[in-house]
């Protein structure tokens, strides 16, 4: 079994300095331990990972050439209303992106962080989501 993080190791070095101080100790896999993890293993199949296969170079080139849409050029979309996506004007709201609103105050979650308040920042921004009503 592998051992806990030793929190006496302190922080590792950088680079070849680095040194693990997780004591992280496998064991054999031949017996004990090992003999064990292998019969868990052939209870049940173990998921694959799916074919990843790289981008070809010749391809992240042409995807990186393509042709970047000016501010003032004509749309791309030109049957698309440029509010969609908000809750405001023609098109589509922010229901489409599927997203889950939250349904917590904005002054609720701030109140969670005021024991945290180093600088009397998040009290101020709390006063101001209570006096809104957020």
């Amino acid at each position: 079994m592998a051992e806990p993080m030793n929190p006496l190791a302190g922080v590792s070095g950088p680079g070849k300095y680095a040194v693990r101080t997780d004591n992280l100790q496998m064991g054999s896999t031949a017996y004990g331990e090992g003999v064990e993890t292998s019969a868990i293993k052939s209870g049940a199949t173990l998921s694959t990972t799916p074919d990843q296969r790289p981008m070809p170079a010749a391809e992240v080139r042409e995807a990186a050439m393509a042709p970047v849409t000016g501010l003032y050029d004509p749309s791309l979309r030109p049957g698309e209303a440029v509010t969609s996506g908000i809750d405001m004007g023609a098109g589509v709201g922010s229901n489409a992106l599927m997203m889950a609103k939250s349904t917590e105050k904005t002054s609720d979650i701030l109140e969670k962080m005021l024991p945290f308040d180093t600088d009397g920042t998040i009290a101020i921004l709390y006063q101001q989501a209570v006096a809104r009503g957020d």
